[in-house]
């Protein structure tokens, strides 16, 4: 199911620099919040970089080998880099459910629908931020994060899901501030899956999360 021809649905074919993509979220969270644009679901890479929610806590990050970020979503520490879809949304919960936690659950479940298009069995876990498997050796790592905020019932921020990024990267933080779990991805778990591929999976499955969301 594609997403309802009044949400637009934006691919960036190249990366997208972080200040440049949050003034664009700024903007289209502005002109939604007025009733003078479609509501956005955007998918993009980033060059290397982190970023620090409202959350964060300066001990958490141990490198600057990239840029730092400051970024008004929720949450603590977070990578993102090339081999990384990145999700942002722009809706207008005004006219759909005004309720935040089953936001955020409603994503977390459309990215694991997403994920289970590739024989994935992710997860969310309660108390513990993110998207969530196993790697083969039998232990839990992360393979998605969730950071959003909301202005006026109007979302910004979304989503990361590990395609295939440089692990070694997640190095620099703790990620998310969880540092008893490892990070992994697609490519990792040894499924090879383009970014078009997955962006595919995300948008047959996005129905599911738009119903979640909608009001009763």
């Amino acid at each position: 199911m594609n997403a309802p021809l009044d949400i637009e649905w934006r691919i960036s074919p190249e990366q997208v620099e972080y200040p440049e993509a949050l003034a664009e979220m700024e903007r289209r969270n502005a002109t939604v919040q007025a009733g003078n644009d479609k509501e956005l679901i955007w998918l993009l890479e980033h060059p290397p970089l982190y970023t620090a929610g409202t959350s964060s806590d300066p001990a958490e990050l141990l490198s600057q080998s990239f840029p730092v970020y400051d970024t008004g979503r929720g949450g603590r520490h977070t990578y993102h880099g090339p081999g990384q879809r990145v999700g942002y949304v722009i809706l207008d919960l005004k006219k759909r459910n005004s309720d935040v936690r089953g936001y955020v659950h409603a994503m977390e479940a459309w990215v694991i629908a997403a994920l289970a298009e590739f024989g994935v069995a992710a997860r969310a876990v309660e108390g513990r931020v993110g998207i969530w498997c196993d790697t083969p050796d039998g232990q839990e790592a992360k393979i998605g994060a969730i950071g959003i905020r909301i202005r006026k019932w109007v979302t910004m921020h979304g989503f990361s899901v590990n395609i295939d990024p440089d692990l070694s990267h997640f190095g620099g933080i703790i990620p998310c501030g969880i540092s008893e779990f490892p990070v992994t991805s697609l490519a990792q778990l040894g499924i090879a899956v383009s970014l078009q591929e997955f962006d595919e999976a995300l948008q047959k499955t996005v129905g599911g999360f738009l119903k979640a969301i909608d009001q009763a």
